[in-house]
């Protein structure tokens, strides 16, 4: 079973900011287009500097510690499944506190009024 811990964890972290979604109506998953905008750099960027620093051999993977299930690259699926949740999580969390606090984000509908 640890070759799922990696994967567990992140399990966790969505299981943790789900119910910012639910409860605080974050509506992080009700607008895919500007999540994706906001994953594409963070996952472009990382995944290949990931992907030079496993060719360079300067990074690993622990193999016990991960599905096994390698991409391009030999960056494991794990890692680019990491890549996707923790921005996700950071922005759950971001737009709770937003939320909360009642913190405009710039992108709000204009009504007319000035």
């Amino acid at each position: 079973m640890r070759h799922l811990s990696y994967l567990a964890v992140l399990a966790v972290c969505l299981l943790g900011t789900a119910p910012l979604e639910l409860f605080l109506g974050t509506r992080v998953y009700a607008r895919p287009r500007r999540l994706l905008l906001t994953l594409l750099p963070v996952v472009l960027i990382f995944v290949a500097w990931d992907v030079y620093a496993i060719a360079a051999g300067h990074w690993s993977f622990d193999p016990r510690s991960i599905t096994g299930v390698r991409l391009p690259g030999h960056l494991p699926l794990d890692e680019l499944l990491f890549f996707l949740v923790v921005p996700v999580c950071a922005v759950l969390t971001l737009e709770a506190v937003r939320a909360v606090r009642g913190w405009p984000a710039g992108d709000e509908p204009d009504d007319g009024q000035e």
